[in-house]
């Protein structure tokens, strides 16, 4: 029942947003397409007694000047000293920027903003590995939703570097996500 009610909300508020029609604030018109566009992603590598590797490239759209909505894939190599496995699947995420320019709020310097962050991430995950079931084969879907907050660093005109910070609010059984989750990605 929790999953439906999240998945309503977040529902609601894209598709609350989808409605609005952004307008750049110098001449009051919409930006082009190609404007709002943004594309980017997450890499991770941890080598060692368990070896991660992820890749999870996004795709997105800035709706409003401060709410975007992305989706891509995500595939991780995970090998630990009791086997190892394959995950894969895709997420979709909802961006609200709370403060674009900290350095307005607080005169610190910095030119960072500040926003909160919600996804939904369909992963598809190998029964033999993930469940104590001798002799499972296949594999199954796993669902789940985090959500957090991060600091975005701008790196060029249409460029940020984001650290946000995630936890697992729903699906986190198999031990998938450490709370928190940290992200490290890039835009442009």
């Amino acid at each position: 029942m929790k999953k439906i009610l999240a998945m309503a909300l977040f529902l609601a508020i894209v598709a609350s947003a989808a409605g609005q029609v952004p307008v750049t604030e110098k001449t009051g018109e919409r930006p082009p397409l190609r404007q709002r566009l943004f594309f980017g992603g997450s890499f991770g590598l941890q080598f060692g007694t368990v070896t991660n590797i992820e890749v999870a490239p996004l795709a997105g759209i800035w709706l409003l000047p401060r709410v975007a909505i992305g989706a891509g894939p995500s595939f991780q190599y995970y090998k630990d000293p009791f086997g190892r496995t394959s995950i894969y699947g895709g997420r979709t995420m909802l961006q609200l920027t709370l403060v674009q320019d900290l350095n307005n709020v607080i005169p610190i310097g910095w030119n960072m903003g500040i926003f909160v962050n919600g996804e939904y991430e369909l992963l598809s995950l190998e029964r033999d590995f993930f469940t104590s079931t001798p002799g499972a084969d296949g594999r199954f879907l796993y669902g789940s939703f985090l959500a957090g907050a991060g600091i975005s660093q701008p790196t060029g005109k249409r460029s940020s570097m984001n650290l946000t910070f995630l936890w697992c609010i729903t699906g986190n059984e198999y031990g998938i996500y450490d709370n928190p989750e940290i992200r490290v990605e890039f835009y442009f």
